[in-house]
């Protein structure tokens, strides 16, 4: 049975990975191989599944986490990462800091992938984590949450944005009606999470390189206009892209250079050139000193992306083995609301394939045909889908990899944390959606 192979594997990689210690890159990469052999694979072809699987998931991140992670290197050996914390903490106080990672990073990740979002505001939260002495995950969590919550369930994030397409709904009242979903759950997580006295206990330690452990004085710290305007140019970039690609239609140069300069590479690239050239002189007198700072960023982040890079090999596997096929012939005839088993599908397929994005065009796929005649309002339909795909995040998700890597936790800690969180924002989602759908039936629009 498909699903008990996946059971099977992911108990196997715990056991490498905790009892055994071995490199989470190396056992990642020993259980994909033998899920590939359990599942029928052939033998000869393995290998091209793995490399496809690794070249998937470091295509899509490594230009993103590697610029995301000098840029945030930069900012702060220069200072500008703890300007803007202690703008923060002025603006909010010590006792508000995880008010104020919660605002920043929901209207922050409205537009922008976790991943992007994580890179761009994870400097800031170490920063506020050294300033304040407060606990790693009592400010990081907070942050991570609210990400997770507006890139799953809102568009224009991919998941639901290619839902949004297949039940022909609205990209635009997907959005609005999503935020009375996602505002509320994700901000009662993540206050609520770091509270957990299962949490609370957990003390990592920021990973060394990826940020300054420096003091600044107030006169070597550059401006808050300056610090604002490097840490917020991405994101311009990025929302520019993404409002320009929902209003606008046909195509032109114009919208080809927003499109070009608004994709996250690019965007950060940009974003790189304009803090060494606003902020280089402030870490040394020459090229060679921002260098030093960026190659020390990209050392740090070598082994979290070959640890993201295997988990995408394992996903990849979990695919080709046909389980995601599988499931979805095992659901086809059941008889229950539309809503609720878009969700379910959903959440079955996260489990046992770790790829939100196979999750949601799947599920949608199951749901498609229960969606005619049935009354649900297609928007409601793709919230459903997508609340489903943020659902018990765990090894064979390469999102769960950056989470443990850049919070410096076990394997244990990152799964009683993090695919905890996930699951209960899923099943708030669902609440969500559902109470949604009966306002709008009641207002009947």
């Amino acid at each position: 049975m498909p699903l008990l192979v996946v059971g099977i594997s992911v108990l196997v990689l715990l056991l490498l990975m905790t009892r055994l210690r071995l490199n989470g890159f190396a056992a990642l990469l020993l259980v994909a191989v033998g899920v590939a052999l359990v599942q029928g694979i052939p033998v000869a072809t393995i290998p091209d599944v793995l490399s496809e699987g690794i070249g998937d998931q470091i295509g899509d991140t490594m230009l993103t986490i590697g610029l995301g992670a000098m840029v945030g290197r930069v900012m702060g050996d220069a200072g500008a990462a703890q300007r803007i914390a202690g703008k923060l903490l002025d603006a909010f106080g010590p006792r508000w800091v995880q008010v104020a990672m919660v605002v920043t990073s929901m209207l922050i990740g409205v537009t922008m992938f976790y991943e992007v979002a994580f890179v761009i505001i994870v400097p800031i939260a170490f920063t506020l984590v050294r300033v304040t002495g407060a606990k790693l995950l009592w400010v990081g969590l907070p942050m991570s949450i609210a990400l997770s919550t507006m890139h799953s369930f809102l568009p224009p994030h991919p998941g639901p944005t290619a839902v949004a397409a297949t039940f022909h709904a609205s990209a635009g009242l997907t959005l609005f009606y999503g935020l009375f979903v996602a505002v509320p759950a994700g901000a009662l997580i993540a206050l609520a999470w770091p509270r957990l006295p299962f949490v609370a206990r957990m003390t990592p330690a920021i990973p060394k390189g990826l940020v300054s452990e420096r003091e600044f004085t107030d006169e070597e710290m550059p401006g808050l206009g300056w610090s604002l305007f490097v840490a917020m140019f991405p994101v311009v970039l990025i929302v520019a892209a993404a409002v320009t690609d929902m209003a606008a239609s046909g195509e032109g140069p114009f919208l080809h250079f927003v499109a070009f300069a608004g994709s996250a590479p690019i965007a950060l690239l940009l974003t790189l050139c304009l803090a060494v050239w606003a902020f280089g002189p402030r870490i040394g007198r020459s090229l060679s000193d921002v260098g030093a700072s960026c190659g020390s960023a990209a050392q740090a982040m070598a082994m979290i992306l070959l640890v993201i890079g295997a988990g995408g090999a394992f996903k990849n596997v979990l695919v080709e083995g046909g389980i995601s096929d599988y499931i979805k012939d095992v659901t086809d005839g059941w008889s229950i609301s539309p809503i609720v088993l878009a969700w379910l599908v959903a959440v079955i397929l996260r489990i046992a394939l770790g790829s939100a994005t196979v999750a949601v065009v799947t599920a949608s796929g199951v749901a498609l045909p229960l969606l005619a005649g049935s009354g649900v309002h297609p928007e409601v339909m793709v919230l459903a889908v997508a609340c489903g795909s943020i659902a018990f995040s765990h090894v064979n998700d390469p999102g769960f990899w950056l989470f443990k890597e850049y919070f410096n936790l076990s394997v244990i800690e990152a799964i009683k944390v993090r695919t905890s969180y996930t699951t209960v924002l899923a099943v708030l989602g669902l609440g969500g959606v559902l109470t949604v759908e009966w306002v709008l039936d009641a207002l009947s629009l």
